[in-house]
């Protein structure tokens, strides 16, 4: 359970980390927007991944026991 948690916040870490580089790109609005759009989307997911064995309904992920 411990390890999940430092997991889930190393995780928070490093998309807090890719969120300020992006908005210290310049890129244009519309391929910002896609950009974000996808790291959140990716981020949900492997956050729902992780927190499933906690529900019972997948097996454990191997580093997770």
């Amino acid at each position: 359970m411990i390890s999940l948690l430092v997991y889930i916040l190393i995780l928070c870490i490093v998309l807090a980390l890719v969120w300020w580089v992006l908005s210290m790109l310049p890129l244009p609005p519309p391929v910002k927007q896609i950009v974000t759009v996808i790291l959140v989307v990716v981020f949900v997911i492997f956050l729902i991944y992780m927190l499933l064995p906690l529900a019972g309904s997948a097996p454990h992920w191997g580093t997770l026991r």
